[in-house]
């Protein structure tokens, strides 16, 4: 909800008033989405309907269908469809590019370093953010899950803050790769861990997503497959995106 409707659809919807029509690599769009459809279906929708007996079996499948989507993603993203995920697509639609354009090396240890640092300090703080807001939301009627909202939206403040810098700068590229791509780590991660843990404690792993959450995610993902399909955005379709979000919000404050 706050990757592909939030971050996309602001993004899309001020670019848009800003530049009109924005290009981008459809086949970046199409990848992202029938990933993200693939993976939340299998990892979050159909455990749904497992019996409870079975709940184990299927769960070490999960974590087995998540490692290989992702790995194979990740071999797609920096390997012979590397093109895929181009900003100036189509000019660069082949394996290598030109010497005088290849990017200067980067040191790959520390990146990671700096990466997996970054995503201890950001969990760490999470989670301490989201324990004071509920000491600060006790007694207020608010349901729980604005909680999660908050930290979620505080925790990709620097995603939306580049997403929007990027779609003012008529970057759309930049855009789709960081909002689908941030959609797509998050359940394509995340659930193996939590499965991971359900597994190792004994006790199953209840997604608890409610019939009106997964009626608005298959909504989402249905609007972006016909928005993304055509290696152009508008504000219309980031309008699209942004009431869906202002949708699950509201959904939310009614504790739906």
């Amino acid at each position: 909800m706050l990757d592909i409707n939030g971050i996309l659809g602001l993004a899309a919807l001020m670019g848009g008033i800003k530049h009109g029509e924005q290009s981008y690599n459809d086949d970046s769009a199409r990848t992202y989405s029938v990933m993200i459809l693939t993976a939340m279906g299998v990892s979050m929708v159909v455990p749904e309907f497992i019996p409870e007996a079975d709940w184990k079996i299927y769960s070490a499948f999960t974590i087995g269908a998540m490692v290989v989507l992702y790995t194979l993603f990740l071999r797609m993203q920096v390997g012979p469809h590397s093109y895929f995920f181009s900003y100036s697509y189509p000019e660069k639609r082949r394996k290598k590019q030109p010497e005088e354009e290849q990017a200067p090396p980067v040191n790959l240890g520390f990146s990671i370093g700096t990466l997996v640092f970054g995503v201890i300090v950001i969990g760490a703080l999470a989670e301490v953010m989201s324990k004071t807001l509920d000491l600060g939301l006790e007694g207020t009627g608010a349901p729980p899950v604005i909680t999660a909202i908050v930290v979620a939206a505080i925790s990709a403040a620097p995603e939306i803050l580049t997403a929007l810098r990027a779609a003012l700068a008529n970057r759309m590229q930049s855009v789709v790769n960081i909002a689908l791509g941030a959609s797509l780590s998050t359940v394509i991660l995340t659930v193996p861990v939590m499965e991971a843990m359900a597994l190792y404690t004994g006790q199953p792993f209840q997604m608890a997503m409610t019939p009106v959450q997964t009626v608005m995610v298959f909504i989402t993902l249905i609007v972006s497959a016909i928005n993304l399909n055509d290696g152009e955005t508008n504000a219309i379709e980031g309008m699209t995106h942004f009431v869906l979000f202002a949708t699950f919000i509201m959904l939310s404050l009614l504790g739906l």
